[in-house]
């Protein structure tokens, strides 16, 4: 099931090292609407500033991508790398320059192999049709343990669209612009103004609500291509398909962001932290991220140790408004703390921590805004994988 009109290509250009396909080619058979979201890390990759020049345009045909190298913190010589990658691209494609974006994720500060890389595309552009939306995924991983694939079918009419998308990231995570790649494809015809402000409002709420390890990266991008090839009517937010369609965009990337929190680095678990009963949605958010990027209460979760104290410190320092004597902390169902001060069910919290999915719920009872945040626990596994991160 992938959406019409789109065809995919993987290389092995052994960019960090041979024995794995590490170059691919997303390619729509028309000119696409595209809307995008970058890393709001203030250093940017090279790609990363070449993409947000081009996505002006709101057009695109071509999204070549690589794996090892990250292509940041490589002065002009990386920016002219990635301008040479998108030309070498629409050479062997015979399109505009400006309608193929560049994505890479890896070592950062690192020069590219680019005689590798140009030895690879005319053979990538020829090879189009030949490897699937799994293999491209599976390219573009780097510490990721498996590849990361959602897709819906949205019935228009009497015609059945397909939104496909696909996401690698697992350490180096943190918010507003969770750090990875993804690539959302669609044969719906959308308005770009409506789709830009659609994406833009689907991964505020799932890729700017996940955190593994607190740190940003230089490379994050979401690129989002709607080819049009169902011949529905562009929808826009009058739309009455838009509903339907805006539901199913919102589904595609939060279950892309759960896959990434389970596939964070070392992770044994899965934690949804929520935050009830704030002042404000930015108290909310405040609290929710300083309990899900706190390393006590993450390496707690690991051990099965119902230390609500941990939790009840990270609220204090968030930033947000909060009464001590007004809060309940929650570990699964069992309540662990009420107004601030233990309850006495320790052994039933610490049972509900054994289970690989776990829900922190935490009622500041001060107002009535909410915010969700989604994250693992930490392990010894997260600093061996990173210790050895460029070996």
């Amino acid at each position: 099931m992938i959406p019409k009109g789109f065809l995919f290509s993987t290389a092995e250009a052994a960019i960090k090292k041979p024995g794995r396909k590490d170059l691919a080619l997303i390619y729509s058979e028309t000119e696409a609407d595209m809307a995008g979201a970058f890393t709001t890390n203030r250093v940017k990759a090279a790609p990363v500033k070449l993409d947000i020049r081009k996505i002006k345009s709101g057009k695109g045909q071509a999204i070549v991508i690589n794996s090892g190298n990250a292509n940041a913190c490589t002065g002009e010589k990386g920016l002219k790398d990635s301008g040479d990658m998108a030309r070498f691209v629409s050479d062997a494609l015979k399109i505009k320059s400006s309608l193929v974006y560049v994505c890479s994720t890896g070592v950062i500060g690192a020069p590219m192999p680019m005689h590798r890389i140009k030895a690879k595309i005319p053979a990538l552009a020829a090879n189009l049709g030949e490897s699937s939306l799994e293999d491209v995924a599976a390219a573009m991983m780097t510490t990721d343990t498996y590849p990361k694939i959602v897709k819906k079918r949205v019935r228009a009419g009497n015609k059945t669209g397909v939104i496909a998308g696909i996401c690698k990231g697992a350490g180096m995570i943190s918010p507003r612009m969770a750090t990875m790649l993804c690539f959302i494809l669609t044969d719906f015809a959308v308005d770009r103004k409506t789709m830009d402000r659609t994406l833009i409002d689907a991964v505020n709420r799932s890729f700017n609500r996940i955190t593994i390890d607190g740190d940003m990266s230089t490379n994050d991008t979401v690129l989002m291509m709607a080819n049009g090839a169902l011949g529905n009517r562009a929808i826009s937010e009058r739309s009455s398909l838009y509903p339907v369609f805006n539901k199913a965009l919102h589904e595609v990337l939060y279950a892309l962001s759960e896959l990434i929190v389970k596939d964070g680095e070392g992770a044994t678990k899965f934690i949804e932290i929520e935050v009830r009963g704030a002042g404000s949605k930015a108290d909310a958010e405040k609290a929710a991220f300083a309990v899900a990027n706190s390393n006590l209460v993450k390496t707690a979760m690991y051990g099965n140790d119902a230390n609500w104290g941990r939790i009840m410190a990270a609220l204090g320092y968030s930033g947000a408004i909060v009464r001590e004597d007004k809060t309940d902390i929650y570990l699964g169902k069992v309540r662990i703390a009420h107004k601030g001060a233990a309850t006495g069910t320790e052994k039933e919290a610490t049972r509900a921590l054994k289970k690989k999915d776990i829900r922190i719920m935490i009622d500041l009872h001060i107002g009535g805004h909410s915010a969700k945040v989604l994250t693992c626990d930490l392990t010894e596994d997260y600093i061996r994988v990173n210790a050895d991160y460029r070996t």
